[in-house]
């Protein structure tokens, strides 16, 4: 099979996050390796002061979103030839603690040929690059958090 007709799913969307079904999607009989990247919503916040988070709010302006979660995938392809398939998931909406957020998942023939590297760098590079916008609401108010990144010419 070429690298070109590997699995890829990128994706925003409202629904829960089915892992099982979202590894099936990628992984092909070769498969024998699988990283996977879950962030959840956590109800103890400890950026500044900590804090109670009641829930999280996400948006994202879907078509932009997923066309920069596409190139996050064919990044994560030309770094690890090796990959066979790649999810990246992103969940939008009022999500409440301990919810999964987000998912990126990689798999490969086996776990020594770059899965975990790969795993780290696409949630890495989506909080880069992917337009995914989050208010936190707590008991004293809500806020929206600002990400660090600031985008350059051509990205």
């Amino acid at each position: 099979m070429r690298p070109s007709d590997h699995p890829t799913i990128f994706q925003i969307t409202e629904d829960e996050l089915d892992l099982n079904a979202l590894l099936d999607s990628i992984t092909l009989t070769s498969t024998g390796a699988v990283a996977i990247f879950t962030g959840m919503v956590r109800g103890v916040t400890s950026r500044g002061e900590a804090h109670e988070t009641v829930y999280l709010e996400y948006e994202a302006y879907k078509p932009m979103a997923e066309s920069k979660m596409k190139q996050v995938a064919d990044e994560i392809r030309e770094r690890w030839p090796t990959i066979e398939g790649i999810a990246i998931v992103q969940r939008i909406g009022r999500l409440y603690p301990r919810t999964p957020t987000v998912l990126i998942a990689v798999t490969a023939a086996h776990r020594d040929t770059g899965v975990f590297d790969a795993a780290r760098y696409g949630i890495d590079r989506l909080k880069e690059i992917v337009p995914v916008w989050k208010k936190e609401v707590g008991p004293n108010g809500e806020e929206w958090i600002e990400g660090d990144y600031i985008p350059k010419a051509g990205e």
